[in-house]
């Protein structure tokens, strides 16, 4: 949700901190801060703002010292102040942390350590881990000792990275992510590859219930009960390394342009594993796929695929909903678990209920070292490369992707998909970004946006609804067709805008009926369609192809209109606001 950078070699160490954040900053924008140890003293200066903004002021790359940490916060616990900006020190001034995750018995801590003369600055449960850590080592006299009884007391997911004054870096992991990079004469240790990837691609990733020590003697890791650890050094996939925005203005405009390449990528270094999966599929008496947000809208899409075309049942569940009603997954069972991040806290939490439940895992994820797939009995790579803008684009065409895999080979190639054809066709929805610059502009006023969508183009309407919200935060709902007359026609009248999604294919005709019961209250509406119809204020033409093709297609253009929606609100549509890319807190 957050992330976090500490280094410790012989370079100046506070411009590679500010670096290494603005790469990471997509998983959290509130505020940002470094503090950096030199001659036995730490400094830390922090702010509200984005990377650029804070430094600008602040001139955080200006820090002296070779050791240091930084941070980029998404509120949890307190409001987005200068206060509650990561790092945070101790009463003592002597100990600094960066902290990400939810320490659930923050508030009996801080209680305990207020009765016992600490006092706080902060609204955050961090800031109870600092104190907490100074607490210990004053009875311990000794740096391990006294994080592993800070541990032990944390009930909660966390990762934190702790500089002591004397320079020695303390990193721990539980349930949330947390890697170290291995440079010549130098440690980074990070919250994700984005933070040292261009100065290293060796990396250590630790383990839940990992902590991990550097100080001039050596780099040293342990479990939570003290037994020092070996562990493998990995190499991290350069594609990685590749994060800059090119010629494009945005990382979100620059992710939507590589779909046609994308999708054709999509599962091809695990082909194996789709095979395997297909037939874990086959044989499996009951089948649920998971995910949150675009991937559980991804998720619906394989319900109706699969059960269209191959005949097998599938059930949909929201993660998150999975930790209110556990029962609904049933013993036995395969879980295919669809993610972005593989980081997602509710996802997580999900696996960890099914497998409870003995199901068996699978996965379907973009980060092929994340924690979900260190959970999984088999994994298919979106391989799409690193998403930055925290709007899901092309890891949501490659989901789709697979899933198209999955279902063609379970019917034995009933569809007859062909993606070089989809690849063809978004490129060509690519070409024409000014019709949908205009109408954007007219959707700037706009308060509620509606996307109707029938069949396989439901989940579509759902996702384009999504990102409508996401971007422009313009209120938009996605509705099944069918159940336009069970309520949501009350809605619609002349300061409402309507996205019909009608390909000429067997729901276009239901859906026309849809239009003109929406058009007779007054809205306006955008049709997404290969078809023109006079009942369109606005027509978005796709190609033509063939039916089973278009829901992974019609997705394109609303993408663009979110994104230039975004530009005519004057909105960053890499980071909207209240949002982060990977949602590491339940």
């Amino acid at each position: 949700m957050c992330s976090i950078i500490g280094y410790y070699g012989k370079e100046i160490a506070a411009p590679i901190i500010v670096k290494a954040l603005k790469r990471m900053e997509y998983r959290g924008y509130d505020s940002v801060g470094v503090a950096t140890k030199s001659e036995n003293q730490i400094y830390v200066k922090k702010g509200i703002g984005k990377v650029a903004e804070v430094n600008e002021s602040l001139k955080l790359s200006n820090l002296p010292g070779n050791i240091g940490i930084g941070h980029t916060r998404w509120a949890t616990h307190g409001k987005v102040t200068d206060e509650n900006a990561h790092p945070h020190s101790s009463n003592s001034g002597k100990i600094t942390i960066v902290h990400n995750g939810v320490i659930e018995n923050f508030t009996e801590l801080k209680e305990n350590l207020q009765k016992n003369g600490f006092t706080f600055k902060s609204e955050t449960d961090t800031e109870v881990i600092v104190n907490l850590i100074q607490q210990n080592l004053s009875k311990y006299s000794d740096v391990k000792k006294s994080i592993l009884k800070t541990v032990s007391q944390l009930k909660g997911h966390f990762a934190f990275v702790v500089m002591f004054d004397d320079g020695t870096l303390v990193a721990a992991r539980f349930h949330e992510p947390l890697i170290i990079g291995i440079g010549k004469n130098s440690y980074f240790i990070s919250s994700d590859v984005l933070g040292f990837i261009e100065n290293t691609d060796d990396a250590i990733y630790l383990d839940n219930g990992n902590i991990m020590i550097i100080d001039s003697s050596d780099l040293k890791i342990f479990s939570f009960d003290g037994t020092k650890l070996k562990k493998p050094i990995t190499k991290v996939a350069k594609e990685f390394a590749d994060v800059n925005k090119g010629d494009y203005a945005h990382f979100t405009l620059k992710e939507i342009s590589e779909q046609p390449d994308t999708i054709l990528k999509a599962g091809e270094d695990t082909l194996e594993a789709l095979e395997n999966m297909v037939d874990f599929i086959k044989h499996a008496k009951n089948v649920y796929f998971t995910g949150s947000g675009t991937s559980f809208n991804a998720a619906l899409l394989a319900k109706n695929l699969m059960s269209k075309y191959a005949k097998v049942k599938v059930e949909p569940l929201i993660s998150s909903e999975i930790l209110s009603i556990p029962e609904s997954i049933e013993p036995n069972s395969i879980l295919i678990v669809l993610s972005q991040s593989g980081e997602s806290a509710d996802v997580l939490e999900a696996v960890n209920i099914a497998k409870q439940q003995t199901a068996k895992i699978l996965s379907i994820v973009n980060s092929s070292l994340s924690s979900l797939v260190q959970e999984s009995s088999l994994v298919i790579r979106m391989g799409c490369g690193p998403e930055i803008g925290v709007a899901a684009t092309k890891s949501f065409t490659a989901e789709l992707a697979i899933i198209y895999k999955i279902t063609e080979k379970l019917c034995e190639g009933c569809m007859g998909i062909d993606f070089n054809k989809i690849s063809e066709a978004i490129s060509k929805v690519l070409t024409n970004h000014s019709k949908i610059q205009a109408i954007a502009k007219e959707l700037k006023q706009v308060s509620d946006i509606y996307v109707i969508g029938r069949g396989v183009h439901y989940p579509i309407a759902m996702e384009a609804a999504l990102k409508l919200k996401e971007l422009t935060y313009i209120h938009a709902e996605g509705i099944a067709g069918g159940e336009l007359k069970h309520g949501p026609l009350a809605l619609m009248d002349s300061n409402v805008y309507v996205i019909i999604i009608n390909p000429d294919d067997s729901t276009y005709t239901d859906t026309i009926t849809n239009a003109h019961e929406i058009k007779s209250r007054g809205a306006k509406i955008i049709g997404v369609s290969n078809k023109n119809n006079e009942i369109y204020d606005h027509w978005i033409q796709i190609p033509k192809i063939d039916e089973p093709m278009y829901p992974i297609i019609e997705i394109i253009p609303i993408q663009l209109l979110a994104y230039y929606s975004a530009i005519e609100k004057d909105t960053d549509p890499d980071y909207p606001r209240n949002l982060a890319k990977s949602v590491t807190v339940k």
